[in-house]
């Protein structure tokens, strides 16, 4: 039987419901939740041909590793959603764009950055194995449904598949505070990956060399830094309001 994890919260369980209701096993469910939201799953879940069970809350928090799970967590098979990035390259029929995560241990910040990659279209999230949070319930939680439809790829030498990307003429753009060259005077469209690191430490200082390029975040007001899902969604924002220009001037 393929592996399965446990995911928690509503948007997480009613997303994996939408997308893959056959990887969802089971359903365990607050016996003591007797609201509107609650039942609409239930029934929903039930629709779906899901069986769901009713359990006490203690049970929920053991499963959850006592997280704020809302009172619903389901066991699901494990996505698989691409093994290696050639996976995800090699059926692309545009341009790639592709998100690289270097050091970002905070799980909610992963998950808000898997949200922001659906939105805008990124092909692939790539991060190194170590010092760095992978997948887990919180994340699934927090990218409401992303973590199932963004592939995912965690590499062991993430220096080494920057290049491998060079060398399928992937031009590689650096997020750094101190780069001489403004996010908005950049030319951003084409085959792409941005990199961004942690909030505060920025990308390793070998992650850094193997950029292509480096820019900024102009920051016009009193905060000196954004947090990592903030800098990636407006960093992708530009990219594809970029791409899209550049498309249309070709038509």
């Amino acid at each position: 039987m393929p592996e399965s994890r446990i995911i928690h919260g509503f948007h997480a369980v009613t997303s994996r419901l939408r997308s893959a209701p056959d990887a969802v096993r089971e359903i365990y469910f607050d016996a003591a939740r007797t609201d509107r939201r609650g039942a609409d799953l239930v029934k929903f879940a039930q629709s779906r041909g899901v069986r769901v069970l009713t359990v006490d809350v203690r049970r929920l928090d053991g499963m959850t590793g006592n997280a704020r799970h809302q009172g619903v967590a389901a066991s699901v098979a494990a996505a698989k959603l691409a093994m290696h990035i050639d996976d995800v390259l090699e059926t692309l029929t545009e341009p790639a764009l592709l998100l690289i995560l270097d050091g970002i241990t905070d799980p909610h910040n992963l998950g808000a950055c898997l949200r922001v990659a659906d939105a805008m279209g990124v092909h692939a999230v790539i991060a190194p194995k170590d010092r760095a949070v992978g997948l887990n319930a919180t994340v699934s939680k927090v990218a409401s449904g992303a973590a199932e439809s963004v592939p995912y790829i965690p590499v062991t030498n993430l220096a080494r598949t920057m290049r491998e990307l060079k060398d399928r003429e992937i031009w590689i753009t650096g997020a750094d505070e101190q780069a001489p060259t403004d996010l908005y005077a950049a030319k951003l469209d084409g085959a792409r990956a941005l990199v961004l690191g942690a909030e505060g430490e920025g990308m390793r200082r070998l992650t850094r060399e193997h950029c292509d390029e480096l820019v900024r975040i102009p920051m016009l007001g009193s905060v000196e830094s954004l947090n990592v899902s903030v800098s990636a969604g407006i960093c992708l924002a530009e990219t594809r309001r970029q791409r899209t220009v550049a498309e249309n001037a070709a038509r």
